[in-house]
């Protein structure tokens, strides 16, 4: 019999394929503001988006930066390698928008996932989602995929005021669920915000470890390691 009554789930990149739906998103904004004038290669836009992006989410779910910071700077610094182009914070805004309305149309999931949560809804599992994710944009990506109705619960940091791992955004995912650390259990992506804020919490993690990252990174290991989400219905 299965321990675990309780699953905190986490969203981006673990259910919904966040990364490739804004890959897509990107392109399409790089072509609606007509960005090829000031880019000849586009690919320079998109690896210094992608290396800010990584950096900018990496401080924002420490608190070291606040979420208005990370959306303009998201994009002033790809911006900024353009040729001839005026950055202005209002630009880098009206092109922040665009890309999240591009973003939240998209219905990408991550393999296996519409199959997952089949198979642990008729587990009688109760689900609760959890995210740094921005509120507005999260619930339209969640009707886009067609995964909203398997959660009970839906846990945004912004609510929590506060982002995973910090125990706040935990403490909060028990008042809100109604959830026990002892028979709940954390899946996720993310070897230091889902797996390093769970155990720390005091409740087993589970590492969907879509980047073979290594899970030694951290001080304490995983409860559980999978490389796919199909590997999760034969532990659970």
């Amino acid at each position: 019999m299965c321990r675990y009554r309780d699953l905190f789930i986490d969203f981006d990149d673990t259910l919904y394929d966040t990364h490739g739906n804004a890959v897509i998103a990107l392109r399409e904004t790089f072509e609606a503001f007509r960005l090829d004038r000031y880019f000849p290669d586009p690919q320079v836009f998109y690896d210094t988006y992608w290396t800010a992006n990584i950096d900018l989410w990496s401080w924002y779910s420490k608190g070291e930066i606040t979420r208005d910071y990370l959306i303009i700077e998201r994009f002033r610094r790809p911006l900024s390698v353009g040729v001839g182009l005026e950055v202005t914070e209002q630009l880098c805004l009206d092109i922040g928008d665009k890309f999240l309305d591009f973003c939240s149309t998209k219905p990408g999931v991550v393999e296996g996932a519409h199959e997952l949560m089949d198979y642990l809804r008729r587990r009688d599992y109760r689900m609760h989602m959890t995210s740094n994710g921005f509120h507005e944009v999260q619930y339209k990506k969640l009707a886009a995929c067609g995964l909203k109705d398997y959660f009970d619960t839906v846990i945004l940091s912004e609510d929590a005021g506060a982002n995973k791992p910090s125990k706040q955004f935990f403490d909060y995912a028990f008042q809100l669920s109604g959830a026990s650390p002892a028979t709940t259990l954390m899946i996720g992506d993310n070897l230091q915000t889902d797996i390093l804020g769970a155990l720390s919490a005091g409740l087993d993690a589970m590492l969907f470890n879509r980047w073979d990252v290594e899970p030694t990174d951290i001080p304490q290991a995983p409860t559980y390691v999978v490389s796919s989400l199909n590997e999760i219905r034969h532990i659970l």
